[in-house]
C-alpha cells in the first residue's frame, strides 16, 4: 500500500523533473529527488479533472523547476472554455510551473453541490 503526504505544488521548486506521466485526471512528476502524484482524491458527490493544459508538459523533463505555484479560486483562467455543467460550488485549480524559458499551466475545473472538496492534491509517493 502506498504512503501519500500531502504537499503545496511550490515542493517541486528547485526539483529537476525526469519524467512526467499524464493518467486519467493525474499527473505523476518524477523528479531527481522524489515522485509525485497530483490528482483529486475522489470521495462521493463531486467532480474534478483537468479542463486544459496549456503549454507543453514534456519540455519540463530534463529541466529544474524554478517556480511552482498556484492560483485557486471561483475566475475562469482565460484560457478555458467554461464546462456546460455547473453545480451549486466551482473552484477553478492553475498550477504553474515554470523552467528557464519554458512555462506549463494545468487547470482544473472542480465541481460539487458545495459539502465536498474539488481541491487538487499533490501527493509525495
Amino acid at each position: 500500500m502506498n504512503e501519500y503526504k500531502y504537499l503545496d505544488i511550490s515542493v517541486l521548486k528547485g526539483q529537476r523533473i525526469v519524467k512526467i506521466t499524464k493518467g486519467n485526471n493525474l499527473i505523476r512528476f518524477d523528479t531527481d529527488q522524489h515522485s509525485y502524484i497530483m490528482q483529486h482524491n475522489q470521495d462521493c458527490c463531486e467532480s474534478v479533472s483537468i479542463n486544459k493544459i496549456v503549454g507543453d508538459l514534456q519540455s519540463l523533463v530534463g529541466k529544474k523547476i524554478i517556480s511552482a505555484s498556484d492560483i485557486v479560486g471561483t475566475e475562469k483562467p482565460a484560457e478555458c472554455e467554461t464546462p456546460e455543467y455547473h453545480d451549486e460550488s466551482f473552484t477553478w485549480s492553475t498550477f504553474i510551473l515554470k523552467a528557464k524559458g519554458i512555462e506549463v499551466k494545468i487547470v482544473w475545473y472542480g465541481t460539487s453541490n458545495g459539502y465536498y472538496s474539488e481541491t487538487v492534491n499533490i501527493d509525495q509517493v
